[in-house]
């Protein structure tokens, strides 16, 4: 006779303020500001879900009709995707920096106040011209601590460091649930947001990257303009390499395509082409995140010839090529590549 769980008794849960209160303990002085700076982005990005479950009612479909930084035509959901970040983060006080996708330039908040020790970077909306078509999309962030030495006004000099030193990463998807992965250099955890309550419940503790995979993830219509060794991985792949036949998965939305790498384990790969020679993924913002996460999970993240996180930016917006993913699938990688030089 199978034993019946007693309905009286309710399995306890833990919200993301709690874990982040439970981690910030690993700060040494910590004072709460930290958890206090993270609790802004997990408000923002529950508002921005609130308008992706909404965006087929209302009007915020569709393009807004100006040109960002990258050259992209922005969309709706993305203006309003960062102004919300901004609003939530700003009030901060331990946040002197904010850098976004959707701005040319890092901007100054609190930068007259000792207490501002933190620089948050961010896509907004990573995947947004996905979004009339019901697609996962998402929001990933950075956080960096002010450099010793680096004056109140000097901006850019808070956000151009290597992702080795960041303090804490994640994203958000926005899916057929919300899910929210962070790290603070302690492991990789996800939490669902549960809308009868509001809140980010624990749902996936201590996330490990499977060894290998059964995917790998790549816009192959662009396969042609690839360099020569990652055509050839990726045929080596298809062909049963690594004694695996594995299958093609690709979202078109780095989030959700990292997101399933990093449950199922295999390859995501963003090559170099012959039109966009330095990669097309933003390095501070969209790469460093995930490569913090990959490695914290147990994966890997080059950029096609070295780690992610040691490349040293040279601006906000500067770009790279990244493959993320298993050990195995990227050593294999790394074989490939060697051989090429």
């Amino acid at each position: 006779m199978n034993e019946k769980t007693d309905p009286a008794v309710i399995e306890p849960i833990i919200t993301v303020q709690q874990h982040i209160l439970q981690e910030q303990k690993r700060f040494p002085g910590a004072s709460g500001e930290f958890s206090w700076l993270l609790s802004g982005i997990t408000m923002a990005t529950k508002m921005i879900q609130a308008k992706v479950r909404m965006a087929g009612l209302t009007d915020i479909l569709g393009e807004w009709g100006t040109i960002n930084v990258q050259g992209e035509v922005q969309q709706n959901l993305d203006i309003y995707s960062n102004e919300v970040l901004v609003h939530c983060l700003k009030v901060r006080e331990s946040i002197g920096v904010l850098a976004s996708e959707e701005n040319e330039q890092a901007i100054l908040v609190h930068g007259g106040s000792e207490n501002a020790n933190y620089a948050v970077v961010f896509d907004p909306l990573d995947g947004s011209s996905n979004i009339d078509v019901n697609v996962s999309v998402g929001t990933t962030f950075s956080i960096l601590r002010r450099p010793d030495g680096v004056s109140l006004d000097e901006p850019e000099k808070w956000v151009l460091q290597p992702g080795s030193v960041q303090i804490a990463a994640g994203y958000v998807v926005y899916g057929s649930s919300t899910i929210l992965v962070y790290s603070v250099g302690n492991g990789v955890h996800g939490f669902t947001l549960d809308p009868s309550i509001g809140a980010f419940i624990l749902s996936h503790p201590d996330i490990k990257m499977p060894e290998q995979g059964p995917y790998y993830s790549v816009n192959e219509a662009y396969r042609d303009s690839f360099p020569t060794h990652y055509r050839n991985y990726i045929d080596h792949l298809r062909n049963g390499g690594l004694n695996h036949k594995y299958s093609s998965r690709y979202i078109g939305s780095m989030v959700a395509d990292f997101h399933r790498t990093l449950l199922k384990g295999g390859v995501f790969l963003y090559p170099p082409t012959e039109s966009n020679s330095e990669g097309k993924l933003r390095l501070l913002y969209e790469a460093n995140p995930i490569a913090f996460l990959a490695e914290q999970a147990g994966g890997i993240a080059t950029d096609g010839t070295r780690r992610v996180l040691d490349i040293q930016p040279n601006s906000i917006h500067q770009r790279t090529p990244i493959v993320v993913g298993s050990q195995a699938e990227m050593i294999e990688f790394e074989r490939f590549a060697s051989e090429a030089r």
